[in-house]
């Protein structure tokens, strides 16, 4: 059953009794493609998972749709793993990498990240604006938001949020095409201020539009096969993970790295209140705040996973994506079952590229204000899972 709290930044019990989040081992500690010694950094990994931002379930929201849920619970914990994912892409690329969270923090630019996650329907990638773009995936009320749909819908709703300057691709049929994402990625301004593609090899960090690739796989039937296990390890220890969308069976979770034969993750699956943090300047909004961090990570066994997942990977800049794009072919793709391949051109049976928003066409963009309008005429057409 799904916890209740209304507390302020989940913290040890009142015993004092040390935590079971990161398995007390020799072996390496991968947390967002980073690595850590388990026992002589475990006040940094907390550090870097404390300063995610822990998306949950919420009460008290404004209504959503015909039954006019004010809560997701139950129903939103895919949902929430999808703004997680997208919170830290959206941390690294607009705070430093090395960027840490704090009871304390006020600054403005990790605020403003913030409120895009808020219960608020003019928030940009709030529950209400991800639960309603789902309806365009053919998801209609009860059905399971699974790894790729929660993908779909980020890439959609990113677009409307020019601020975020951040371009969402989502790999089909486990293949990874460095054509579509340099078509994506990679712009220039003329003369006019338009964006032009530059497919060049010599881009500047200005010409490169900070990637979140993520990849849907299916990695068994009902369960993960263990010959996946090795090129899910791979994937956590690239510098470029910033987790996996996943989970155990009907449960979602935000897998954040990995240990041993243990994946380590971050659970939605806790109810607190519906609040704004806004600048965080009252005692209530510094509460609020607090509700976005937990303290303690948990973990599990790969092999407990629920086959179903969607990687992924930022790529911030252009020697990023080269990078990445180097481990997916010495490393992964060397597994004797490969999770997914890359590859430099579409295959010719997939025709054309037309599945990826033109971004040279300015006027898809819009702030809060437009998205709200943009679905509130909506609400009624859709029932919420």
């Amino acid at each position: 059953m799904d916890a209740v709290f209304d507390i302020c930044y989940l913290s040890p019990d009142s015993n004092n009794i040390e935590p079971d989040d990161i398995p007390q081992t020799k072996e390496t500690v991968w947390v967002l493609g980073r690595q850590y010694n388990a026992v002589q950094d475990l006040e940094r990994i907390r550090r870097e998972i404390t300063s995610i931002i822990w998306c949950t379930y919420r009460k008290g929201f404004v209504p959503i749709g015909d039954e006019g849920l004010t809560s997701d619970r139950g129903w939103g914990c895919m949902l929430r793993c999808g703004q997680m994912v997208l919170g830290v892409a959206l941390m690294r690329v607009h705070l430093s990498t090395q960027w840490v969270w704090t009871p304390e923090t006020r600054d403005p630019t990790y605020l403003k990240i913030v409120q895009r996650f808020e219960e608020r329907k003019q928030a940009p990638y709030s529950i209400h604006q991800v639960a309603l773009m789902g309806a365009s995936e053919g998801k209609d009320v009860g059905q399971w938001f699974g790894p790729n749909t929660i993908a779909q819908v980020l890439k959609k709703l990113v677009v409307y949020d020019k601020w975020s300057s951040l371009a969402i691709h989502v790999a089909l049929d486990n293949t990874v095409v460095r054509e579509d994402i340099l078509q994506q990625c990679i712009i220039k301004h003329n003369a006019g201020d338009s964006l032009m593609l530059d497919l060049s090899s010599n881009v500047t960090g200005s010409d490169w539009m900070p990637l979140l690739l993520i990849v849907p796989l299916r990695l068994g039937l009902s369960e993960i096969n263990p010959v996946y296990v090795n090129g899910l390890k791979i994937c956590f220890q690239s510098a470029q993970s910033i987790g996996v969308i996943g989970g155990k069976p009907n449960q979602a979770l935000y897998l954040i790295g990995c240990v041993g034969d243990e994946v380590i993750y971050l659970d939605p699956h806790t109810t607190q209140r519906s609040g704004l943090v806004e600048n965080k300047e009252t005692d209530e909004q510094k509460e609020m705040d607090c509700t976005y961090h937990c303290k303690y990570a948990s973990h599990i066994p790969i092999l407990a996973m629920d086959p179903s997942v969607a990687v992924c990977f930022l790529c911030r800049t252009r020697n990023d994506f080269d990078d990445l794009c180097k481990t997916i072919a010495e490393k992964l793709m060397k597994e004797c079952q490969p999770l997914f391949e890359i590859c430099e051109k579409r295959p010719s049976h997939w025709g054309p590229n037309t599945a990826d928003i033109d971004l040279q066409n300015t006027s898809l963009f819009s702030e809060f204000e437009d998205v709200d309008r943009q679905f509130d005429d909506s609400d009624d057409e859709f029932e919420i899972l």
